[in-house]
Order: C-alpha cells, then sequence, then structure tokens
C-alpha cells in the first residue's frame, strides 16, 4: 500500500527545507577599525579603513548564508556599517545607518552585525554609513548562487573584483563638518580610484596602477562597484565589450555594451571575455556629471587600471585607451544604456511585479536653502529635501524609538504628495520652493502593502541633477522613467510590468521622474536617501516603518542583547524649528 499523495508532498517540501537549511552556512569575520597611513597623489594621510586595506576585506558567501561582523573600532570618532542591498529579513538591528537602525559604535568599543542573506545573488558591497566615514571603510559582498542553480550563464573561467571610489587629499570628515556648520558646499574629491588607486593619469600614480591580468580566451566575471561618494561614473575597458548580467543582487538579460554608466550605490556583474590581441588595456572610470553645463568644478580625473594578457610578447610604450568611454556631461550615452536593462524574468528567476497597487507616492526631490544658527548668528546655507521636507537625525536611533514606543523621537507625517505643485522642471520656478523645513518624519506602510513611488526631479536653483536613490532593506522593480513632470494618466500607460529591472538604488534622471513598486513584505525600520553622500547630508532622505505581520516570521525579530548607546553625531545639521530657532 503506498503513501498518500499528500503526505509524499508534505515530506517532499520538509526534505527540500531541511536541504536549504543543510545548505545555509555560517560565516564569521572581524573588522578592525584603525587609522591607516596611506600615500596618493604625491602626499600622505591618515586614513580610517577596516584591517588596514582599501578596499576592505570582500565577504564572501552563498545564497541564503549568514554572516557574523564584529566591529572593533580603533579610530578616533564613532561609526556604523551597512550592509548594502542585503534585505536583512525582519533583521533592521543590523542595517547600520546612524540614527536610524543603531547609534555608532563609539572609539574602543565593538558591535557585532548579524547578516542575514536571503534571495540576494551576485555582488552587492557594504560600507560605513555614518558621517563621510565610507570614503575609506567599504568593501565588496560576493554572493555565490546556489550549486543546483548556478549561474545563469556559463560558469566564467575566473573572477575579477574592481571597487570605484573617491579620493580626498585632506581630512574629508572634518572638511564636511565646516561646510555643514557655515553651510557652504562640501568638497570635491581630488581624483577616483580603481581598488585604491588613481591610475597612469594622476600625479604620482604610474607605480601604483592597479593591474588585472588574464588569460587569452578565458572568461570573467567582472564584479564592478560604485563607492564613489557623490559621482555617477562612466566605465569601460579598452577594446573589450562588457555583457552585463547582473545589477545590485539580481540577474538580467545580458546586455552587450561598450561601457556602462554605474551610479555611487549600484553594483554590476559583467562578462569580459579576453581575446584581443596579447597587450596592455586600460581599464578606464570617469564622472558623468548631469549637473547643469556651467558647473565645472567637478572631479574631472580619469581613474585607470591595467589589464594586461599573460604570455610572451612585447608590450607596446603605453596601454591602450578605450575609446568606447563617453566623455563627462554626455547624458544620451547614460540613458541608452539604462534604457536597456531588463530583469532576466524566467522560471529560475522570475519577476513579480505589485499590481494591486494600494499606497501611491509622488515624491519631489529638491535642492533648496534653510535657516541656521551659526556662532550666534543667523545663517542661510545649502539643504535639500524630499518632498520639501529635509530630514534631520534625532538624539536616538528611530528604529528603537520605534521599538519601545518612545516618543518625541519622530513624526508620522512624512508626506506623500508635496505640499505645493508648480512645474518642477521648468527653466525657472517660483521663488517660494527654494526654502525647506526641517524635520524627522516617517511614512508608515501596514505589512504586505503594494507601494508605487514616483520621484520627480525639480529645477530649484537651476540645480536638477540625478539622483541615485536607495532603499534599505528593499529592492524594487523599476518600471517606468521619462523626463518632464510625471503625467500620472498617459505615463503609466508606458510602464514595463513584465520583466523591469530589479534594483535597491536608481537614479531619478536630470529634470525627470522614475516610477518604482514593492511590496512592503519586510517589517521594520528602513531608511530611503539619495546616495550622493552631499545630498544625503544635507536632508534628501526620509524613513519608510513598515508594521509586522500577524505571525513572528512575519514581525521585526527582538533585538540583541547589546545595541550601542547614542551621543551626537559629529555630521549633522542644527536642528531648527520652522520659524528658523534652534531647539536645543
Amino acid at each position: 500500500m503506498g503513501l498518500p499523495s499528500g503526505f509524499v508532498k508534505l515530506l517532499l517540501l520538509y526534505g527540500i527545507f531541511f536541504l536549504g537549511l543543510a545548505q545555509a552556512k555560517v560565516h564569521y569575520h572581524d573588522f578592525i577599525l584603525t587609522e591607516t597611513n596611506f600615500t596618493r597623489l604625491c602626499s600622505s594621510k591618515s586614513l580610517l579603513v577596516v584591517n588596514e586595506s582599501l578596499p576592505g576585506p570582500v565577504i564572501r558567501v552563498t545564497k541564503g548564508d549568514t554572516v557574523y561582523v564584529n566591529v572593533h573600532n580603533q579610530g578616533d570618532y564613532g561609526v556604523t556599517i551597512h550592509w548594502h542591498g542585503v534585505h536583512q529579513p525582519g533583521n533592521p538591528w543590523s542595517d547600520g545607518p546612524e540614527y536610524i537602525t543603531q547609534c555608532p559604535i563609539e572609539p574602543g568599543s565593538n558591535f557585532t552585525y548579524e547578516i542575514i542573506f536571503s534571495d540576494e545573488e551576485g555582488t552587492l558591497w557594504w560600507h560605513a554609513h555614518s558621517d563621510w566615514t565610507r570614503a575609506g571603510v567599504h568593501g565588496a559582498i560576493v554572493v555565490l548562487p546556489n550549486e543546483e542553480t548556478g549561474f545563469p550563464f556559463p560558469k566564467p573561467d575566473g573572477e575579477e573584483i574592481l571597487v570605484l571610489g573617491s579620493w580626498y587629499v585632506g581630512d574629508v570628515n572634518e572638511e564636511v563638518a565646516e561646510d555643514l556648520e557655515n553651510g557652504a558646499d562640501t568638497p570635491r574629491s581630488d581624483s577616483y580610484t580603481i581598488n585604491g588607486q588613481p591610475g597612469d593619469f594622476c600625479v604620482c600614480s604610474n607605480e601604483s596602477t592597479y593591474r588585472w591580468q588574464v588569460d587569452y580566451g578565458k572568461t570573467y566575471l567582472l564584479r564592478l562597484v560604485n563607492a564613489a561618494m557623490n559621482a555617477e561614473l562612466y566605465f569601460a575597458i579598452a577594446q573589450h565589450n562588457l555583457t552585463v548580467v547582473g545589477l545590485d543582487g539580481s540577474y538580467v538579460k545580458p546586455v552587450i555594451t561598450g561601457f556602462v554608466m554605474i551610479a555611487p550605490g549600484q553594483t554590476m556583474d559583467m562578462l569580459v571575455t579576453a581575446k584581443q590581441p596579447l597587450g596592455r588595456y586600460y581599464v578606464a572610470a570617469r564622472q558623468y556629471d548631469s549637473a547643469r553645463s556651467d558647473v565645472t568644478d567637478y572631479d574631472q580625473t580619469n581613474a585607470t587600471a591595467i589589464l594586461e594578457y599573460r604570455g610572451n610578447y612585447t608590450p607596446s610604450a603605453d596601454p591602450i585607451f578605450p575609446s568606447t568611454l563617453p566623455s563627462y556631461e554626455d547624458y544620451a550615452p547614460a540613458l541608452s544604456f539604462t534604457s536597456r536593462l531588463r530583469s532576466l524574468a524566467n522560471h529560475d528567476h522570475p519577476v513579480n511585479v505589485p499590481k494591486n497597487i494600494t499606497t501611491r507616492m509622488y515624491i519631489a526631490a529638491s535642492m533648496n536653502t534653510v535657516t541656521f544658527d551659526y556662532e550666534g548668528t543667523t545663517k542661510s546655507g545649502l539643504a535639500s529635501s524630499l518632498n520639501n521636507v529635509s530630514w534631520i537625525n534625532p538624539s536616538t536611533d528611530v528604529l528603537l524609538a520605534y521599538y519601545r514606543n518612545i516618543s518625541g523621537i519622530y513624526t508620522q507625517d512624512f508626506p506623500e504628495y508635496p505640499p505645493v505643485l508648480f512645474n518642477f522642471t521648468a527653466d525657472e520656478v517660483p521663488d517660494y520652493t527654494t526654502t525647506t523645513i526641517q524635520g524627522t518624519k516617517v511614512k508608515i506602510f501596514d505589512y504586505d502593502e503594494e507601494v508605487e513611488i514616483v520621484f520627480q526631479g525639480t529645477n530649484v536653483f537651476d540645480a536638477s541633477e540625478d539622483h541615485p536613490m536607495h532603499l534599505h532593506g528593499y529592492t524594487f522593480y523599476v518600471v517606468g522613467s521619462g523626463y518632464g513632470n510625471f503625467d500620472n494618466v498617459t505615463d503609466p500607460e508606458g510602464y514595463n510590468l513584465v520583466d523591469p529591472p530589479k534594483m535597491n538604488t536608481v537614479s531619478l534622471p536630470k529634470k525627470g521622474w522614475v516610477a518604482l513598486r514593492f511590496k512592503a513584505s519586510n517589517p521594520g525600520v528602513w531608511l530611503w536617501h539619495c546616495h550622493l553622500d552631499r545630498h544625503l547630508s544635507w536632508g534628501m532622505d526620509t524613513v519608510f516603518i513598515v508594521k509586522n505581520g500577524g505571525t513572528r516570521e512575519t514581525s521585526i525579530r527582538e533585538p540583541p542583547p547589546y545595541m550601542p548607546p547614542c551621543s551626537s553625531s559629529a555630521i549633522r545639521l542644527q536642528r531648527l524649528d520652522n520659524s528658523g530657532e534652534k531647539i536645543n
């Protein structure tokens, strides 16, 4: 007599479940943060880094693993670390942004993060999420597929990780703190870097240029991270095509291209086949600058590494530079590239685009001014906002206040729409749009709500530019984008609900809009912010709180036994009331 079919199915489900548990592994890392001496651009300085390396150590896991990272802060100021693109289901306690989910790890202390991987697959990264410390505190995360599924493309012969970064000759945290105190603009980087090195086109850098050695005929999986502080970057390899196969920890339909445009915070996976004549070829990155053309004080360095073939040959005097690398202010290639990105959307990697939308939000991102107190004098300084609210960090973290029901830390009135509608992308906008209010305003979602958000770029102060918007704790489907003001009648007719790209960081285009959807199925406190750090410092961020579901599995986990205690951030705008008076 055979077993009932339902019982057989149950046994099969249990078998699959326990097989998954058996495959999942637990990893342990120690991150030692110390001030370490580096020499770049003909000068030396001390920089806070992890384990004395720049970039920091690579975390390598398999899909579904868990990692414990014990962070020992031996530096001179408080630090937190964010695990960018890791969803951390039910575990916002280890997400990392200061004064949102925790307070800084103070000098001389330590804190252990529990990093829970779930459905992510591909390349992600980690970085400091306090002040501008991520300039030195960052590194890559590699999430390998399970053996049963493997890659959705032929297994590559090798792997290379390239991290694009920003180098500042001075102490960037001190400079930013001073700029925020007096309302001035924040510093520009002195060069971009590839794996911590500026490359041949920068002074005193030829001997230290990063080199990537390849064998003819082999295909490599290139994992690219944009860890630059304030810049979208064009990237190319001379005479080698890039086949983009992954973005932000999700797979995409292969895109063959001579270059990519990658926003700060984004990660990309690309296949590179070494089939050119034996020689040396420049790997190059330069800024894609989307601000107005008369603003030219951005970092115009060309960061380079060298791809060099192994073998017996006489190399040319200089490597070949990529002719496919677009110029700094050429916006058409950026639009063309990003428009080609589509989710893989197959049996093993399906899409599940929310279609029963319960909450719609229209969020305008703007540059503004704010009134503040500086050494007893009322001054006006630079700020930025979402729906005319410029975020101010509270005195304790939002997550603890929410979990413990502590009043007076935040308010639940972040607006779903701009307070005033106007022609957001006009060459001239009304004067009343320039001033913003400050606040710690959050948006509350019920568990499992299906959400659509349209971000709208604005031209306030004639300062429209791309904004790479990043959501913690989630990935989202980018269902549409365009230029001008969003039309809520006609523009949704062009949405891609079949295979939209799945991202955790998306560029809101200059004088344009971008529409995205996600299901609020991860309870917790999650930060939304522009990944240009100067805009984050000026207040272009807010917090989404997703309520618990009806079960333990759909609720926020209990906090760990120890969380870092709270004290004031070194870099923060003065908190004011709406009349411009300082709040003590």
